[in-house]
């Protein structure tokens, strides 16, 4: 069969930046299905994106779908002929049907009934055929959130097309694709080179555009900005920052890459760096340099789309262009002075938290009173941690978190540095919001711990403690996200704490807000409890881990947390599988039959077996007491493992279910042990292997 290399360009007004790359690879991934599901075999298909094209080449497809048959099924063989051999009414209608005479009839089995059939030959379909049905459906399923049409046009897509591309070798295959005639003529950069080019072949794309200023690959575009912004902060000593989402959407932005290294006023570096690094890359899509200290330089590099023969013109003009919005962070930043964070109170208590919880103001009092109670425990300094809730949410109410909403709590950090308050005060603002996201960084201070805590379950509590707590998809405080920050939060900082202490301490600082204590405590317990789930996944740990420690609820996150990662390296063990058989083994044996009270009857051991098994035991507990006593859960398990061999020779020599009374109680009893000591830990039983 002959083999082809295709090539389908879409020519479309400037794309969205942002869903550049995506749009590229659900093309291919889109086509890639169509073409498996038609039966056309290929080498490859690589996929392009500019920001007025998509483009695919497929390498190496098929001209067309082999030939196939397709099987019509007819009555069983029994009740298509009579007892001369002669088509009965039935296999005529068959026949009748499908247009065939008796000579075109075949037979084939059907289980125990041979049946007949008439076998069709199918000619496959030409590429020519399939190839635009395939492409226009690849189009319609792009995600795309809203679509346009353009003109007189009735087809709808993301922007307007200009015009397609559509080659099979050196061949235009015949096509109509987004109401366009397909074609063999693309077009250049916009500026450089704005004229029609024509391709001679299918393999001439990106070597013609290149000629025509246009880089069509998306990774080599990508690369060459790389190299291009590193070479300029490398000229300063600096590094450049660079966001993936941001590198992206520059690389989307631009056909023909020229990096270029401006500056701006060494006065802006007083302002706080995440302001100007936020306004300069949200807003002008620049990369910021910093030092090797992370301190921001007064430099940036943008990433222009022409090649200027007076580039110092380029430079200036984004110089010019980025001034204003640095002078309006300046601004911000010296109004905010003016006003002392502590004084800010009042308009927090005229700003709303939620309407049955009061305002903010009395949000920061109660996480004052919390974090004052949370002290001992995370081992904070009490008046810092009083301080600083206090002071925590005053910076909402300043003007640059007012125009730089991100900012919440790195402004007060910067605010209450300049008010001279101590490191652990003004570092608390900032880390109080910490973690913000799965795998995000901790508070670094024990002051900031303590806010962070006590921020999320006064939120957590008070929520639940009116009734709204998340349902389904609804969460609107974000408490399922701020739960598990809390379980990061105990976990990670190894503090001793129960669950129901920490919501007990939360109530505390509530008082009468919250009319129903015992609900809202039983609620909020069984909330948290049920995000160790999620947290543990994220962190890769199976599912049936997490169940086995979940089954002995314990109290405490920490120890939660080491009862998981003991059984997950149990898990890995070798001896694992078989005592996870046995101990379900032995908890269904246990389940069914009522155990007997007292210790195991040392003269009722007569088997071999049962008496080696009880000497492991014996032996091994007062190794694992002391190691259970200090929550080293891996050793303890670890030391567990010795008892697979015992435990597999008592079962397969003994019988639990004696006919002797005294025998049989004697074994339950030697079970209940074995059961006790590993559930001193997990239920391993829900292990699966």
């Amino acid at each position: 069969m002959s083999k082809h290399t295709v090539l389908f360009e879409l020519g479309c007004e400037e794309l969205p930046p942002k869903s550049l790359k995506n749009l590229r690879d659900a093309l291919k991934t889109e086509t890639v299905k169509g073409l498996n599901d038609a039966g056309l075999a290929f080498d490859s298909v690589e996929a392009y994106a500019a920001p007025r094209r998509l483009a695919l080449k497929i390498i190496n497809v098929d001209g067309a779908q082999a030939d196939t048959q397709k099987r019509f099924d007819g009555p069983a063989v029994q009740a298509a002929y009579d007892s001369e051999g002669k088509p009965t009414k039935a296999l005529e209608g068959f026949m009748r049907g499908q247009g065939i005479t008796v000579d075109q009839v075949s037979t084939f089995q059907a289980g125990k009934v041979e049946k007949v059939c008439y076998l069709k030959d199918v000619k496959g379909q030409s590429l020519d055929a399939l190839l635009p049905q395939i492409l226009q459906h690849a189009l319609d399923n792009l995600p795309i959130a809203k679509r346009m049409r353009s003109a007189a046009s009735r087809t709808e897509f993301v922007r307007p097309v200009k015009w397609v591309v559509l080659l099979k070798d050196d061949q235009i295959i015949n096509a109509t694709i987004q109401d366009h005639q397909a074609g063999n003529v693309t077009y250049g950069h916009r500026f450089h080179a704005p004229e029609a080019i024509t391709l001679n072949t299918a393999n001439d794309y990106l070597d013609a555009l290149r000629k025509a200023h246009v880089i069509a690959d998306f990774e080599e575009r990508q690369a060459i900005i790389d190299q291009q912004v590193k070479a300029l902060a490398d000229e300063v000593n600096a590094t450049a920052i660079v966001p993936s989402d941001l590198r992206d959407e520059v690389t989307a932005l631009v056909e023909w890459p020229v990096a270029l290294r401006a500056s701006f006023e060494e006065r802006f570096l007083a302002v706080p760096q995440e302001a100007l690094i936020t306004t300069m890359q949200d807003n002008q899509k620049y990369f910021c340099l910093v030092d090797s200290n992370n301190k921001l330089q007064p430099y940036f590099i943008t990433v222009s789309n022409i090649e200027s023969k007076d580039p110092t013109q380029i430079i200036e003009g984004n110089e010019k262009v980025v001034r204003p919005r640095l002078s309006d962070a300046e601004f911000f930043f010296l109004q905010d002075q003016k006003q002392p964070l502590a004084s800010r109170k009042e308009k927090l208590a005229n700003m709303v938290f939620q309407a049955e919880l009061g305002t903010l103001w009395d949000k920061s009092t109660r996480i004052a009173k919390l974090a004052v109670a949370l002290s001992p425990i995370t081992g904070a300094n009490a008046a810092d941690a009083e301080k600083a809730a206090l002071l925590a949410k005053c910076d909402l109410t300043s003007e640059l978190v007012g125009e730089f909403p991100e900012l919440q709590g790195i402004a007060g950090t910067y605010y209450a540095r300049l008010e001279g308050e101590n490191h652990e005060v003004s570092e608390a603002l900032g880390e109080q919001y910490l973690p913000k996201f799965a795998g995000d960084v901790l508070p670094q201070t024990k002051t900031g711990t303590t806010i962070a805590l006590a921020d999320r379950l006064d939120t957590l509590v008070g929520i639940f403690g009116i009734g709204q707590a998340p349902t389904g998809s609804k969460d609107p405080f974000a408490l399922r996200r701020s739960a598990i920050g809390i379980l990061r939060l105990v976990t990670e900082n190894d503090l001793d704490v129960s669950i129901e202490q920490l919501i007990d301490l939360a109530l505390g600082a509530y008082g009468d807000v919250i009319k129903d204590h015992d609900k809202t405590r039983a609620d909020a317990v069984a909330f948290l409890e049920g995000r160790y789930r999620a947290k543990y996944e994220d962190q890769g740990v199976a599912v049936d881990v997490i169940q086995a420690v979940q089954a002995l609820s314990p109290k405490s996150p920490v120890d939660f947390d080491k009862r998981v990662n003991a059984v997950n390296h149990f898990r890995d063990l070798s001896e694992a599988a078989a005592l996870a058989a046995a101990n379900k083994r032995v908890a269904n044996i246990l389940a069914k039959e009522a155990t007997p009270t007292g210790d195991v009857v040392e003269a009722n051991l007569v088997e071999d077996a049962e008496k080696a098994l009880y000497a492991e035991i014996k032996a091994v507990k007062p190794v694992i007491e002391p190691l259970l006593a200090a929550k080293d859960y891996t050793a303890a398990l670890s030391q567990l493992a010795a008892l697979r061999a015992p435990i597999d020779a008592f079962f397969d020599n003994v019988m639990v279910m004696a006919d002797d009374a005294e025998l049989k109680a004697n074994r339950l009893r030697l079970l209940a042990q074995i059961r006790a000591l590993f559930t001193s830990i997990a239920d391993i039983s829900v292990l699966q292997h």
